[in-house]
């Protein structure tokens, strides 16, 4: 299979049946709930207008248009060996027509397709494409043959072609560097925010952005087989794997069950009347469970919502209130993701040094010369026009400020050494020249983000019992930041598949919540009970395989989306206990014979408008 076609049928990974299968279900229940109203509202005008034939053919149709229904999805589940409350409702309605208890059995029709209508609304946002990912994947490369370039399709690019990367091109295929220099952005690989320098014969891989000017590559595998496209196979094979959350109310249907047939049975042997029957099984019929469930995840994920937080669908609430382990991303997750000045050392002046690297760096576009800009502004530095400015992309610029020669750079720019006990494996440098000596080095890092600490602070109140770093960076800079964090452990150098591993071992531990920011936290997204995107850069495909995204930039609100999902929870189970309390409750009046199959679907009618009231409390 060719890369494109890998990512067409991956839209989201498993994701079109899925989408197909919740949208039939939604305009399948959409269409029963309004014939269930028009039909009951004609059958009650026959009623009245004495059409006894008319009013009971009306109310078996309906009843039996949302049975047959109901049996197709039951016949399906079984084949899955899906036992749920549906069957209760199936023998509700059949019963009602065995019975002649034409408008009892309508009833219940009406209160189940309206169950399935619920919920399949609030589920039908929970499969979104991977358009992000996907409109990162080039279609197209230049091939270079005898001097000219050609313009192909991914599928044709073969090993030893020579590819043109264009200033701005993602790559489509793994190769080798066939230029003096490079530069490319590898942060939707590895989350790292820094351009890095590439030379002659290094590796470059697929998915990276050319961040300078444009550089050939020789073709080391076909795009099919490249790391870009195995991160997609990463994340469609992660979803496709992730355990599927049984519907809460399903947890009940076993018991519910028994206990059902069982009080029908008893209350037909006693009394010797059969009819009786349908009237335990109306008033059983489980709309508190098949109801109250999806109407207050649904209002929980509307909740969310109004506080900047988009839950895609009940099932990640659900998983997110279970939550009690969380792995975090560092770049762009609870660090800044751009680079800030933190030292300048040297025999220079340090504010001359930063004066001077600033004023030739507005020149750059590069990351680290915007840090340098805006560290001088924000100490209020007057900044000089540089002129005779020449940069190599990714390594280095020159040019003259206030009559200096200024170059500011890296250690391959200038091919020396950097100064005696400058050198820190977890920062990143910059060294400054004035007119060909050394004037200083200017040390950066990614810094925490402001609400790091307060997120972890507020993740163990909420009982977290463990909170891991999952990083791609080096175990020094990693450790750091997990020591600053007060984190139970820390995994460094992970690419895309190590951080499902991570996932699958601390699944032991709990139900696990992942927090990441890029495509390299894809696969890790999908894989995890639930997975929040986070973060202002790269955030756009993480989003697409995430199951909640933060809208606002601000981590606190994956507590409140916690609090949220919490409460949402126990508002559901609160609803389901009273809902099925009363209904056992009313399953002994009826089956002492003192609630007739009628009066006691009007009664479980009563009851299901109470709980899915109760349900709504959640949207406060």
């Amino acid at each position: 299979m060719t890369l494109s076609a890998a990512l067409r049928t991956s839209e989201r990974p498993g994701s079109s049946s899925v989408r197909r299968q919740l949208s039939s279900i939604g305009s399948r229940a959409a269409f029963l709930v309004a014939a269930c109203l028009l039909t009951i509202a004609a059958a009650s005008g026959f009623y009245l207008a004495g059409y006894a034939l008319a009013y009971k053919v009306v109310l078996v149709g309906s009843t039996s248009a949302v049975l047959f229904s109901l049996l197709v999805e039951i016949a399906g589940k079984l084949t899955r060996r899906d036992f749920g409350l549906d069957l209760i409702a199936a023998l509700a309605m059949t019963s009602s027509l065995w019975f002649g208890e034409y408008l009892a059995g309508a009833v219940v029709g009406l209160m189940y397709s309206g169950g399935q209508f619920l919920e399949a609304y609030a589920h039908r946002r929970a499969d979104a494409g991977m358009s992000a990912l996907l409109a990162q994947v080039p279609r197209t490369a230049l091939r270079l043959v005898g001097g000219g370039l050609y313009e192909i399709p991914i599928e044709e690019i073969v090993t030893d072609d020579v590819l043109l990367i264009r200033k701005g091109d993602v790559v489509p295929a793994d190769g080798v560097l066939q230029g003096e220099i490079a530069t490319i952005d590898q942060a939707v690989l590895t989350g790292e925010p820094f351009p890095v320098s590439v030379i002659t014969g290094e590796r470059i891989s697929s998915g990276a952005t050319n961040a300078g000017e444009a550089f050939e590559i020789r073709v080391l595998s076909r795009a099919e087989d490249s790391t870009y496209a195995g991160i997609v196979r990463l994340v469609e094979a992660s979803r496709r794997s992730k355990a599927k959350l049984m519907r809460l109310a399903d947890r009940f249907s076993v018991w519910f069950l028994f206990i059902t047939i069982a009080a029908a049975g008893a209350s037909a042997t006693l009394s010797g009347d059969l009819s009786r029957i349908v009237a335990v099984l109306v008033v059983a019929t489980p709309c508190p469970l098949i109801l109250a469930v999806p109407v207050a995840l649904a209002a929980g994920t509307s909740k969310a919502a109004k506080e900047g937080i988009l839950v895609k669908g009940a099932g990640p609430l659900e998983a997110l209130a279970g939550a009690s382990v969380a792995v975090f991303d560092k770049t762009g997750t609870i660090t800044a993701g751009q680079p800030t000045v933190v030292r300048i050392d040297g025999p220079e002046n340090p504010e001359k040094i930063l004066r001077l690297a600033a004023s030739l760096d507005q020149a750059s576009a590069h990351v680290i010369g915007r840090a340098l800009v805006d560290e001088a502004r924000r100490r209020g530095l007057i900044l000089s026009s540089p002129a005779e400015v020449t940069e190599i992309a990714g390594s280095g610029i020159s040019g003259t400020v206030e009559g200096v020669r200024v170059s500011v750079g890296s250690n391959t720019y200038f091919e020396k050494v950097l100064p005696a006990g400058a050198e820190s494996a977890d920062a990143l440098r910059a060294q400054v020249l004035f007119d060909g000596r050394l004037a200083g080095t200017i040390t950066f890092e990614d810094r925490l983000r402001a609400d790091a600490v307060q997120l972890v602070e507020q993740l163990r109140r909420s009982g977290f019992s463990r909170l891991v770093l999952a990083s791609g960076d080096e175990l020094s800079v990693a450790t750091a930041i997990a020591r600053s964090l007060g984190l139970d452990d820390v995994k460094a150098r992970l690419a895309p598949q190590d951080k499902v591993d991570v996932i699958e071992t601390e699944r032991v531990n709990g139900r696990v919540l992942m927090l990441g920011d890029g495509v390299n936290d894809a696969p890790a997204l999908a894989a995890a009970d639930v997975g929040i995107a986070v973060g202002v850069t790269n955030l756009a495909a993480a989003a697409e395989a995430a199951d909640i995204v933060l809208i606002r930039d601000d981590l606190t609100r994956i507590v409140e989306a916690i609090r949220i999902a919490r409460r949402s929870r126990e508002i559901a189970l609160q609803s389901v206990y009273w809902g099925v309390g009363l209904s056992v409750v009313a399953m002994g009046f009826a089956g002492a014979g003192y609630l007739p199959p009628v009066g006691g679907a009007l009664l479980q009618e009563a009851i299901d408008v109470a709980v899915i009231l109760n349900a709504l409390r959640a949207l406060s």
